[in-house]
């Protein structure tokens, strides 16, 4: 029998094992390799099949049959070594989790033992059949606690729908299993759209899977669902839970007694025996790309496991990814392979916040260079910051930016507090009067002179949030000013605590990072302010005006959600470029138009999604031996066709971070207009790349990354 295992060499490892009985494909299993015994799962023959989860390229092409539910064939070669045990008391991952990982496996070019045993919990992967029926017991012993936040007594009081929420919910039950893309603007409930599709699976007895993009948004969408729902059990899987945590909720979720899993990108590997809807919430965002290890987007294959499972995908924005957008288009314009669902209504009919731009440079003209250069805010802001305070009303300043200053820098022979270790700079850090590197994590204590000549003037250049906040103090005396960023969450719970005090009125002021401008329902919020946003304009990735134009977007989503407060709510943009089309589209609030600009931006230069990105990138000790292997890998590229079959190969070049960690980063893009052609290069290519890599130009570390996010 065939069992897949934690290899990394070859696209499809898997090994050949004797076992006394035919198991089922799935089954998990214990068997030799090497000195260790180590988890492995049975599986069939099939190769893994370089397939298409749903881009605008859409089309069926594989390569490879699909495998069978059949068990696995008794192995009769006198040679092969047994299956050191089979762990019966566990069912076998069913057979949509099984294609679900051999379809990312071969589209994301990764062997099918390592995505299929790295998306298990790690815990999983170390216990034995004994261990196992001691954590099923447990686990048994729990089933009965309907929730994790506990049981909610009573049943929970339904709000009334909006006119658009009862448009949408009655297209969802009227339309066959599809993706369904949910736009609606920031407000007009979403969430409770969620919960009623959810509410119409969970009757039929199915199981709901509902992604999030980052941790922080989980406690308080995990709070509603929970509040709903107290006769179904709900879990969590994220990398914030402890081991023994993850496990508990997987097995759960895998033995059908959790009816409700809401997680970030790892969750879309759930064992759901009776999956009845994905959601994805947010789904333009980029955290739903995973950048280490296969390179897989939640959000892909979230499209892919709704339609093999032939269940309904959710996919919620007020500014969705222009890749949605454009499959969500109808036909003649676009694919139309999405049902575009529109609440462009907020709840209450409460206006969305007005946006005001303003002109730095007419700042800088009434009161001089001197303001903008010593104070964070143009007076007009701050004033409008004054008034909200006085009345009692909450605000927000967005600095996506942490730490108290970038860089520090000598005034007299120009030092600045570069990284040893990275192409970076060492943050400054006030608090604990640290230069800390956010890449690698190296940090020195703050030197009393210049390292290089010895003046003891040593300047922060720039501002980060902890710089904004002790600013703003001292500009708002009297006014409670909070800071929540990655700085100030480290500590387990304390997200939830500032969260909590910011919904409590504790806070007038609250300074954030970009983790607080989504999401977070703040009912007296009226202003919202962006400090530095046009640091984002000019950038050579050609997603940053469409993740821009996310960002401010959401982030103005936080002011004016109480009726009562809507009609005084405010945007603020201070920027040097108010003319910018990015922030003309943002003012009118207009995101159609702005897609339509982009995509035709996009087309022109057939960039995504009209053309399909790989990049290779390439990690050595010297930037020559990363380059030299990335030539050789365009040399082989240039051997199996790739020119023939209409792929572009571009230069390598060093990494836009070029070091991190004393370790040096280049990479190669390869371009082609269709997907298939480039897929069936890549699987040609990978093998030339493993033995590429035993030659002359040997890195630490190579990946292939299939439609990469950040170039």
């Amino acid at each position: 029998m065939l069992v897949a295992l934690p290899r990394h060499s070859g696209i499809d490892a898997a090994l050949d094992y004797l076992s006394p009985v035919a198991l089922p494909v799935g089954q998990l299993v214990r068997v030799p390799l090497g000195r260790r015994v180590v988890m492995g799962v049975a599986w069939d023959g099939g190769a893994s099949e370089p397939a298409d989860p749903g881009h605008p390229d859409d089309r069926a092409h594989p390569s490879h049959p699909t495998h069978p539910a059949d068990p696995v064939a008794v192995g009769e070669a006198a040679d092969l070594k047994p299956v050191a045990e089979v762990l019966e008391a566990l069912p076998p991952l069913d057979a949509g989790w099984c294609e679900l990982v051999r379809f990312a496996a071969g589209y994301y070019q990764r062997s099918l033992g390592e995505l299929a045993l790295t998306v298990l919990p790690p815990e999983l992967r170390d216990v034995d059949g004994v261990q196992l029926q001691r954590r099923l017991k447990r686990l048994a012993k729990r089933s009965a606690v309907p929730s994790i936040a506990g049981e909610v007594p009573g049943a929970p009081t339904l709000p009334a729908l909006s006119e658009d929420q009862q448009a949408v919910l009655t297209a969802l039950a009227a339309s066959a299993p599809a993706t369904h893309l949910l736009h609606g603007v920031t407000g007009s409930g979403k969430t409770e759209v969620y919960l009623r599709a959810a509410e119409a699976e969970l009757a039929k007895g199915r199981q709901v899977l509902v992604l999030v993009p980052e941790i922080n948004l989980t406690p308080q969408l995990e709070a509603r669902f929970a509040q709903r729902f107290p006769a179904h059990r709900l879990v969590s899987l994220h990398s914030g839970l402890t081991p023994a945590q993850r496990l508990q909720h997987w097995l759960a979720a895998h033995l059908g007694q959790a009816q409700l899993v809401l997680g970030t990108r790892m969750a879309v590997f759930a064992s759901l025996p009776r999956l009845g809807l994905i959601v994805v919430d947010e789904e333009h965002d980029p955290s739903y790309k995973q950048q280490e290890g296969a390179r897989y987007s939640a959000r892909d294959l979230a499209v892919w496991r709704g339609r093999q499972a032939n269940v309904a995908v959710l996919l919620g924005s007020a500014t969705p990814s222009l890749e949605t957008w454009l499959n969500a288009t109808p036909a003649p314009e676009g694919p139309g392979r999405y049902q575009r669902l529109a609440m462009p209504r907020r709840i209450g009919d409460g206006g969305l916040p007005a946006v005001r731009l303003l002109d730095l440079q007419r700042v800088v003209g009434m009161h001089g260079s001197r303001v903008m250069r010593e104070h964070p805010l143009a007076p007009e802001l701050l004033a409008a910051l004054r008034e909200r305070v006085a009345r009692g009303e909450q605000s927000f300043v967005l600095l996506n930016r942490r730490g108290y200053a970038p860089v520090l820098h000598c005034t007299g022979c120009g030092w600045k507090s570069g990284c040893p270790h990275c192409s970076a700079w060492r943050v400054f850090h006030k608090v604990d009067r640290s230069l800390r590197c956010h890449h690698c994590g190296f940090s020195e204590r703050v030197p009393r002179a210049c390292p290089v000549c010895g003046d003891p003037d040593i300047q922060p250049m720039g501002r980060g949030t902890e710089r904004l906040e002790e600013q703003l103090a001292e500009q708002l005396p009297g006014a409670r000013i909070g800071r929540i960023d990655a700085d100030t969450t480290r500590s387990k719970g304390s997200l939830e605590s500032q969260l909590a005090a910011v919904h409590a009125g504790e806070v007038d002021v609250l300074v954030g990072t970009q983790m607080v401008a989504k999401g977070h329902d703040f009912r007296r919020m009226t202003l919202v302010a962006a400090v530095n946003a046009d640091s984002a304009l000019f950038s050579s990735d050609f997603r940053a005006p469409e993740r821009l134009f996310a960002l401010l977007l959401q982030a103005a989503g936080r002011a004016g959600r109480d009726a009562a407060h809507a009609a005084r709510s405010e945007m603020w943009i201070q920027t040097w470029y108010p003319d910018h089309p990015l922030y003309q589209a943002l003012q009118a609030q207009d995101y159609e138009a702005f897609a339509a600009s982009q995509l035709a931006e996009r087309r022109v230069a057939s960039l995504p999604p009209f053309s399909c990105l790989a990049l290779l990138r390439a990690e050595a000790r010297s930037q020559e031996a990363a380059l030299g292997f990335l030539h050789e890998a365009a040399r082989a590229a240039e051997a199996l066709g790739a020119l023939q079959a209409g792929v572009q190969i571009y230069p390598p070049v060093p990494a836009a971070l070029q070091r991190v960690a004393n370790v040096e980063r280049a990479q190669m893009l390869l371009e082609a207009p269709l997907r298939p052609p480039l897929q069936r290069l890549l699987a040609a290519w990978v093998p030339r790349l493993q033995e590429a890599n035993r030659g002359e130009h040997r890195v630490l570390r190579w990946a292939v990354d299939v439609d990469p996010q950040a170039i």
